[in-house]
C-alpha cells in the first residue's frame, strides 16, 4: 500500500527528502538550549554567576534558537510544498485510473465512494504526509536527545520519565485502539452522505416537481447524523488523550522537583550567608523538567500522529484499492484498430452484471445483423435491452459466448469504440461551451463541421440564437438550456 502511494511524490522527492534535515536541525538546538541554560548559570565559589558566562552562553543560546527558527520554518515550507504536490499527484493518479475503469468497476466502487476518495480520502493521506515528514521525525529525534542529554545531567532523575512513559504509553494505546474502528466505520458513512447529495442535486429538477424536499431533506439528516455520531464517539475518546497527558506530565515535574531539590539541598553550603551549590544546582533542576516536557510533548504528538494516522491508513487503503484495481476489460496487444465492416453477431452469449449474481441478465442470445441493415430490439422494461446494447462496443464482457463485430470478437480489437457510435438514453452535457460538447464526437472537426451537424441535427437555428452562438458556456448538465 505504501509503495503504491509513494509513486504519486514523484517529483518532490527533493522536498520530502529535505524536509527530515530540517526537522533534525530544529530538534538537536531545541533540546541543546537548556544544556546551555545550565552551563549559563553555573556558580562560582562566591555563588555568584559571572557576567562573563552569561554573556558566553547567552549569545550560544541565541545562535541555536535561530537555528531552530529556521529548521521549523524551512522544514514546515518543504513539508508544505512536498505533502501538496503528492496530493495533487494523487487525485490525477486516482482520476486517470477511473479514467480506465470499465462500467463494471464503476459499479463496483459507487461514483460517490470514488468522490470521496478524491477529495476526503487524499486530503487526510495529504496530512498524514505531511505528518511523516515533519513530526514523525522530530517526534523520536526531540524523544531520543531529551532523554541523551537530561541523562547526561542527572540519571537518577531522568530515570522518573522512564518509569511514567510505560505507563502513558499503555493509557495512550488503549485509547487509540477504541477509536480506530469508529473512524474506520465513518468513512463509509460519508460514502452514504456523499450520494445523498449526489443524488438530490443530480435529480433537483425531479424532486421538486413531486415535491419531496421533505423527504429529501429527512435522507440527507439522518445520513449526516450517522456521521455525526461516530465522529462524537471518536471524539470523546479522542479527547481523554490531554488529560492524561497532563496528569503525566504534573505528575512527572512534581517528582522531579521534590527529589531534585533533595540533591541540590544534600550537595549545597554557605559561604557569607550565600548559598552554594554542588555539581547539582537548581538550573539542572530546571533543564530536566523541560525536558520531561519535551519528552512528553514529543509522547503526546505521537499519540495525535497514532489518531490521525488511523484515519489516513483506512483512506489510504481506499486510494490503493482503487489505483491497483485492474480492469476486466484490457486491450490486447497490437490489437486490431480497424473494423471491416458494420456486421453484428451474438453468438450464444449470456451476460450478468456480477459473477456473484444468481441470474444471468441476457441468456443464450444468438443474432446476426448484417452491414447496413437497421434493426430494432423491442421489449419491456428490465428486458435487458440496453445490456444488450452495451456489449457491442464492449462497455462490458460477455459472460459466456462471443459478440462480434465485423466478423471479429470484439476483445480482439484495441480501439472498438472509435468505430462504433451510441447515442445514449440519457444525454449529458458538459460545462464548457457548446463548441467543446460538439467536439466530444470528434475533438479535430473545424467549425464548419460542427455547423454542418448541428443543421442535421435541427439544431443550428436555436444555437444560433444566442449571443455567443457556437461559443455559448453550458453549465454543468446543461442546466441554462432546454432539455430538449
Amino acid at each position: 500500500m505504501v509503495k503504491t502511494l509513494l509513486k504519486s511524490v514523484r517529483e518532490y522527492k527533493k522536498p520530502a527528502l529535505v524536509t527530515p534535515l530540517f526537522m533534525t536541525l530544529e530538534a538537536l538546538c531545541e533540546c541543546l538550549i537548556p544544556f546551555m541554560m545550565t552551563k549559563m548559570l553555573a556558580t562560582d565559589a562566591s555563588g555568584s554567576v559571572p557576567m562573563a558566562l552569561i554573556l558566553r552562553y547567552g549569545g550560544v543560546m541565541l545562535v541555536l534558537a535561530i537555528f531552530s527558527l529556521t529548521g521549523g520554518v524551512m522544514g514546515g515550507k518543504y513539508a508544505a510544498i512536498a505533502s501538496c504536490g503528492f496530493a495533487k499527484n494523487l487525485r490525477k493518479d486516482l482520476f486517470y485510473a477511473v479514467q480506465d475503469f470499465s462500467f463494471k468497476d464503476v459499479d463496483k466502487f459507487s461514483s460517490s465512494s470514488l468522490v470521496t476518495r478524491l477529495t476526503t480520502d487524499v486530503t487526510n493521506v495529504q496530512m498524514a504526509f505531511q505528518m511523516c515528514l515533519r513530526i514523525v521525525i522530530r517526534v523520536p529525534l526531540m524523544f531520543i536527545f531529551a532523554i541523551v542529554i537530561g541523562c547526561s545531567i542527572s540519571a537518577k532523575l531522568t530515570l522518573i520519565y522512564v518509569v511514567i512513559l510505560p505507563v502513558l504509553a499503555f493509557g495512550l494505546f488503549l485509547i487509540v485502539r477504541n477509536a480506530m474502528p469508529l473512524f474506520r466505520r465513518i468513512f463509509k458513512k460519508y460514502d452514504a452522505l456523499n450520494n445523498s447529495v449526489q443524488e438530490n442535486v443530480s435529480g433537483i429538477r425531479v424532486v421538486k416537481s413531486f415535491v419531496r424536499e421533505d423527504y429529501e431533506q429527512k435522507k440527507f439528516e439522518k445520513a449526516a447524523g450517522d456521521v455525526r455520531d461516530d465522529f462524537t464517539k471518536a471524539e470523546k475518546i479522542n479527547a481523554l488523550t490531554s488529560p492524561l497527558m497532563m496528569f503525566a506530565m504534573y505528575a512527572a515535574s512534581l517528582l522531579i522537583t521534590y527529589f531534585g531539590a533533595k540533591m541540590v539541598i544534600g550537595g549545597g553550603s554557605a559561604v557569607n550567608g550565600n548559598p552554594v551549590y554542588g555539581s547539582f544546582t537548581p538550573a539542572n533542576v530546571s533543564a530536566i523538567i523541560t525536558y520531561g516536557v519535551q519528552i512528553l510533548s514529543s509522547l503526546m504528538m505521537a499519540a495525535m500522529i497514532m489518531v490521525m494516522f488511523t484515519m489516513s491508513v483506512e483512506s489510504a487503503r481506499r486510494i490503493t484499492e482503487v489505483l491497483e484495481c485492474k480492469s476486466d476489460l484490457v486491450s490486447p496487444e497490437n490489437g486490431l484498430t480497424e473494423v471491416k465492416d458494420g456486421s453484428v453477431s451474438f453468438e450464444n452469449v449470456s451476460f450478468k452484471y456480477s459473477k456473484e449474481a444468481e441470474k444471468f441478465a441476457l441468456s443464450d442470445i444468438n443474432l446476426q445483423i448484417k452491414s447496413g441493415e437497421t434493426v430494432g430490439i423491442l421489449g419491456g422494461t428490465g428486458s435487458s435491452k440496453t445490456s444488450l446494447i452495451q456489449l457491442i462496443p464492449r462497455l462490458y464482457d460477455v459472460s459466456e459466448g462471443a459478440v462480434k463485430v465485423g466478423g471479429e470478437d470484439v476483445r480482439k480489437y484495441d480501439a472498438l469504440r472509435n468505430q462504433v457510435s451510441v447515442v445514449l438514453q440519457k444525454n449529458v452535457l458538459f460545462s464548457g461551451t457548446i463548441k467543446e460538447n460538439l467536439r466530444w464526437g470528434n475533438e479535430h472537426a473545424t467549425d464548419e463541421e460542427l455547423v454542418a451537424a448541428c443543421k442535421a441535427a435541427q439544431a443550428d437555428e436555436f444555437i444560433s440564437q444566442f449571443p455567443d452562438k457556437y461559443d455559448t458556456y453550458i453549465e454543468q448538465g446543461g442546466t441554462n438550456v432546454s432539455g430538449g
